[in-house]
């Protein structure tokens, strides 16, 4: 019985294993690349897409190879042909040979893995045929930063974000620059956002409440003694050194009113906020005051018709003709044109110019979320921040909506549109989601889900942090801590990415960057909205429109 157990463990052993099989056979004769691992995929293919710059590849062959045949004939190489450095290791019987390289890919690179069909075998045979192998890396999933409280993390946020209006504020009349690019060219809406920001910064201590208040009067009385208003409105851009107008296209070269809401949204907070008997909190208020008594909202009605009017400038009077109706981001509008204590508009022209007599109202299913308002998918999420960076939607309904429920039910389709990703963009996921107006690899666009060009904006996000606090603080977190070292710079985050075509962008935008600081402070202590919404005069017009809301 010893004799017959020795033989067949002699047997056994001499007999050679197949290499990855648990079976006992004989070896093949042709020698052959059979797998190729990475990620966790064991399948053999030509390209392999978002691998992770750090993890070895590892290549299974049919049987053992013969090392000294291994240096020459397995390589890596740049996209613009140049060799990576590589080390090698064996498992499974010098079956299984690991690559790895010696230095970290770079990550949203291309690079060619060649294995040459003279690699041996130990016993001499030459691979079967050759293979080259596209590897297209994705992100490097390391945290870039230390983790934080998220607390903390919002602070940094807020301070960082806010660099945009205070350091990169126009050194002549204060205001925003259009976008960090833009030398003199500064924009009406955008520094309504800046204003509120800069108050963000002043009650949280990041800058002096005086120097806040001086930074505000300068960009008032710059306002009153440099710029042309337009019967009180002011144009999208104008230069910032002189206050001459700079036309935003060829016929838009007088009055946006849109974007001048946006400004009163900011000045009308300012006023709330610097309530101080100091002389000079009390000629801001009274300045600003005089700028909002100034605007002549009945005469965007265009002749009196019952809706106003986006446009209008001396030379091309209303021919732009762009009649502000809703769903968009100009509720503010109508709000402020309600509100106006010398030419308030009526609520015809609110329920007929805006609401379009209730054709404003969807009602529609989203990924299981109703949409009261608006067109299919909700729109770009800038629809949710802009007029609301001070109107609280928090129990603010009329006829038409209850606006709590249409600002986070449109954040949450926006959100399960990119978590279900239908068109198959890279990174888009329950952690990288927003779609909003932003720059994007193919120029400035309204992204949205209808929109859909894989451009992801931080601000989309993070500035719907009031309606989607856990989605918005994944994100933040995948923002910061996964692509931080692309996208986190001297004035925040950066204004947009594309992750499957590797595009970060090197710009910010105002009207991005305000919004993000804002709405992280509405969420953490409502501070803008109960300013806003303490103004009597807001509470008049929303009162006069027929508004239920919420009394700060």
């Amino acid at each position: 019985m010893k004799r017959f157990e020795l033989l067949f463990m002699l047997l056994v052993f001499l007999i050679p294993l197949s290499c990855g099989k648990d079976d006992v056979t004989v070896e093949s004769e042709s020698f052959e690349l059979t797998e190729v691992r990475i990620d966790g995929e064991n399948v053999l293919s030509r390209q392999y897409k978002d691998v992770d710059p750090k993890v070895p590849i590892s290549l299974l062959f049919s049987g053992p190879v013969d090392k000294s045949t291994v240096a020459s004939n397995i390589e890596i190489l740049t996209d613009s042909g140049s060799q990576i450095s590589l080390s090698f290791s064996y498992e499974d019987r010098d079956c299984l040979v690991k690559v790895q390289p010696v230095s970290e890919l770079r990550t949203f690179s291309t690079y060619k893995l060649n294995v040459w069909p003279s690699l041996k075998t130990e016993k001499g045979t030459v691979l079967s045929s050759g293979w080259t192998i596209d590897l297209l890396t994705g992100m490097d999933m390391r945290d870039k930063f230390e983790r934080i409280p998220d607390d903390v993390l919002m602070d940094k946020v807020q301070q960082q974000t806010l660099r945009y209006f205070w350091d990169l504020g126009h050194p002549v009349s204060g205001m925003a620059r259009e976008r960090s690019t833009s030398s003199d060219i500064v924009t009406i809406g955008g520094t309504g956002f800046g204003i509120m920001a800069m108050i963000v910064g002043a009650e949280r201590k990041m800058i002096d409440r005086d120097d806040v208040v001086e930074r505000i009067q300068k960009i008032v009385t710059f306002l009153k003694e440099n710029c042309t208003s337009y019967h009180g409105a002011y144009a999208h851009w104008l230069n910032g050194t002189t206050g001459i107008t700079v036309k935003f296209s060829d016929k838009d070269n007088g009055a946006d009113l849109v974007e001048t809401s946006f400004l009163f949204q900011g000045l009308l907070t300012a006023r709330q906020y610097f309530k101080n008997q100091t002389i000079e909190e009390k000629q801001l208020r009274q300045d600003i005051t005089e700028l909002w008594k100034a605007v002549d909202w009945n005469w965007f009605r265009k002749n009196g018709e019952n809706r106003l009017y986006w446009h209008w400038s001396p030379e091309f009077g209303w021919e732009m003709n762009m009649p502000i109706g809703g769903w968009n981001e100009c509720l503010i509008t109508y709000i402020l044109a309600a509100s106006s204590p010398v030419s308030p508009i009526s609520k015809e022209v609110y329920t007929e110019g805006w609401a379009h007599n209730g054709e404003i109202r969807n009602g529609n299913v989203y990924y299981d979320y109703i949409l009261p308002l608006g067109n299919a998918n909700g729109g770009p999420l800038f629809f949710t921040h802009y007029s609301f960076l001070g109107l609280n939607p928090k129990g603010l309904h009329d006829s038409f909506a209850d606006y709590w429920t249409q600002n986070k039910n449109h954040a949450l389709i926006n959100y399960n549109y990119c978590v279900h990703n239908p068109k198959g963009y890279v990174g888009y996921s329950e952690n990288c989601w927003g779609l909003t107006a932003s720059d994007g690899d193919k120029g400035y666009s309204a992204h949205s889900p209808d929109n859909d060009l894989g451009v992801i904006a931080p601000t989309a996000a993070l500035a719907s942090m009031p309606y989607t606090p856990e989605q918005s603080m994944q994100a933040l977190h995948y923002f910061y801590y996964k692509l931080g070292d692309k996208l986190w710079k001297e004035y925040g985050f950066v204004d947009a990415f594309n992750l499957s075509t590797k595009w970060f962008d090197n710009q910010f935008l105002a009207v991005d960057q305000g919004p993000i600081v804002v709405m992280l402070e509405n969420y953490r202590s409502g501070l803008l909205w109960k300013l806003f919404m303490s103004c009597p005069d807001i509470q008049k017009g929303l009162d006069r429109l027929g508004f239920q809301y919420m009394i700060p």
